[in-house]
């Protein structure tokens, strides 16, 4: 369903929006953790 240009043009930008993703929700998570401990 997708446009094969389109997937190829935005695929390396979605993948890496993805890991920056990822990656700020494991910092957030770990950072929560670190203030909030009895939260969780």
């Amino acid at each position: 369903m997708v446009d094969k240009r389109a997937s190829k043009k935005s695929g390396s930008s979605i993948k890496e929006k993805r890991a920056a993703k990822k990656a700020a929700a494991e910092t957030t998570s770990g950072m929560e953790k670190l203030t909030h401990p009895t939260k969780r």
